[in-house]
């Protein structure tokens, strides 16, 4: 089970999700997957602030990844309500 926090939106899961699966990847790219469903300008505005919470890391040219804390919240082991901003 997995545990969201109210600065979180539904778009949150499907990116950790895709690059859980797919590996590293830019907001257009999600945007172009079945997977994420959202807008290009969504997914980039939700992966900037899964970084301030160190669910995502920006590899940099607009490429970003899922960190080992959004894999643990993938997995259900880590509560996103008591993650604080970096």
């Amino acid at each position: 089970m997995r545990f969201d926090a109210d600065w979180m939106s539904r778009a949150d899961d499907r990116i950790l999700e895709h690059l859980a699966e797919d590996g590293p990847d830019t907001p257009k790219e999600m945007a172009d997957s079945d997977r994420v469903r959202f807008s290009r300008q969504h997914i980039n505005a939700r992966c900037k602030t899964l970084v301030t919470y160190s669910l995502l890391v920006h590899l940099g040219n607009g490429v970003y990844d899922i960190t080992r804390h959004g894999e643990q919240y993938l997995a259900g082991e880590l509560d996103a309500r008591d993650l604080e901003t970096a």
